[in-house]
């Protein structure tokens, strides 16, 4: 019998279920894209954090099996939802994929399994919108006959320090025996489970995580906007504020918030927030100053190419360095990349973009890194194999956003930093 059923086959399902079956369970992963099932069944993985060289081993000793089918999921101990919730352009949550799986799983629930939302949501979700299709269409009733609970996903791609294992399992159930039924089952494939008393105390949880990070690099692209016009070097400030021992935690200015979590969680609860008649205005001062950044990124570009080479953005080859949302991994989700590039081009410059971890993007190729062919080099994303010496040394001007060319594009003229 399979022991754990994962939702979702992508950046926090496959872990999950590498996690599972390292402590020996039998993991059926289900997804709608039959390209991620078959290579899955053929031991190959789609995601960084699980190289196929650690999948296959547990594909072949049949820990591991995907599927299209939802009719398997009758034979799981457990069933996990790991969806993306993304927001609609009015930026309210969409919870359409996670409701969608939750019919699916409703229509072949049975009693005595184990339910668990992994999905990131705001305070409510589980209680207020999965336990009432579970329970209409399964005519089950949960806390009795199956089990429900929330537990956030905490993945953070290309994190070599911790990992789905290593960070501790929040869990909460809408019954204290939901809540021992979830936190049993996590036992043993992760180090540490903290139970909490009910479901929304750990939907809330996630998002206070998220809203923290948020918030705090808002703080810094504000200050970085200030320095610029006082001549400070913001990177120097941050450094030097991370020297003192307590009371400070680093955060770094950016060209904008990328990533599945950081650009979307905390609209969930501003959202959820205005049902209560409060407005969450830290959160919206912050969503305004980081949604902000790509644009001023544009027009720190445009003096770079005017006081370096004396052209406008209009007719001028710029060449983006790094388009994934983060340094050392695929993943193009929510790049501030992106919202660079299509203002770029929308002024008239011709962009092209080199990242060795993205072949292509939206009908573009990486191109070769020669950074001497163009007017600017933008860095957006700082992997670390790039050669950044290198590039100061052959581009005409450079505009880093990352701080890649450290104190030494300090002191450079054709370098212009964040």
């Amino acid at each position: 019998m399979t022991q754990v059923a994962i939702v979702g086959a992508g950046y926090v399902g496959l872990p999950l279920a590498q996690v599972f079956a390292e402590s020996g369970r039998e993991v059926l992963l289900v997804d709608v894209e039959r390209k991620i099932v078959d290579g899955i069944n053929r031991g190959e993985s789609h995601i960084e954090d699980v190289p196929s060289d650690v999948l296959a081993p547990l594909v072949e000793r049949g820990l591991v099996r995907a599927t299209a089918d939802y009719d398997e999921l009758r034979d799981a101990d457990a069933i996990l939802i790991a969806l993306a919730t993304p927001l609609t352009k009015q930026r309210e949550p969409d919870l359409s994929i996670v409701t969608r799986a939750v019919t699916g799983i409703a229509e072949r629930l049975r009693p005595g399994q184990l339910v668990v939302l992994e999905s990131t949501t705001y305070p409510g979700t589980t209680r207020e919108v999965v336990l009432p299709i579970l329970e209409e269409l399964s005519g089950l009733k949960a806390g009795r006959d199956f089990h429900l609970a929330f537990s956030p996903e905490r993945v953070d791609p290309g994190n070599e320090t911790w990992s789905t294992k290593t960070v501790p399992k929040i869990v909460g159930g809408v019954t204290e025996e939901c809540t021992r039924r979830a936190a049993e089952l996590y036992q043993g494939a992760v180090h540490t489970v903290h139970a909490v008393t009910s479901p929304e105390a750990a939907e809330l949880t996630k998002l206070l995580e998220n809203i923290f990070r948020s918030v705090n690099i808002a703080l810094v692209n504000e200050l970085a906007q200030l320095c610029e016009r006082m001549g400070i070097d913001v990177w120097e400030v941050v450094d030097a504020a991370a020297t003192k021992p307590f009371g400070f935690m680093s955060f770094k200015p950016g060209p904008g918030l990328g990533g599945h979590c950081i650009p979307v969680d905390p609209f969930y609860l501003t959202w959820k927030a205005r049902e209560y008649g409060f407005y969450t205005e830290f959160i919206e001062l912050a969503g305004k100053v980081n949604e902000n950044m790509p644009y001023y990124c544009r027009s720190l570009i445009s003096q770079a190419l005017n006081h370096g080479v004396e052209r406008s953005l209009k007719g001028s080859k710029v060449l983006v360095l790094g388009v994934a949302y983060k340094a050392d991994i695929s993943d193009v989700r929510e790049s501030p990349a992106l919202k660079v590039m299509q203002l770029l081009e929308n002024a008239g410059s011709t962009v092209s973009y080199h990242d060795p971890h993205v072949p292509s993007l939206d009908g573009k190729n990486s191109v070769p890194l020669e950074p001497g062919a163009y007017d600017c080099v933008a860095i957006v994303t700082a992997h670390s194999s790039i050669d950044y010496a290198q590039v100061v040394r052959e581009a005409k001007v450079v505009v880093d956003f990352r701080n890649a060319t450290g104190p030494a594009g300090r002191d450079d003229p054709k370098v212009w930093k964040l």
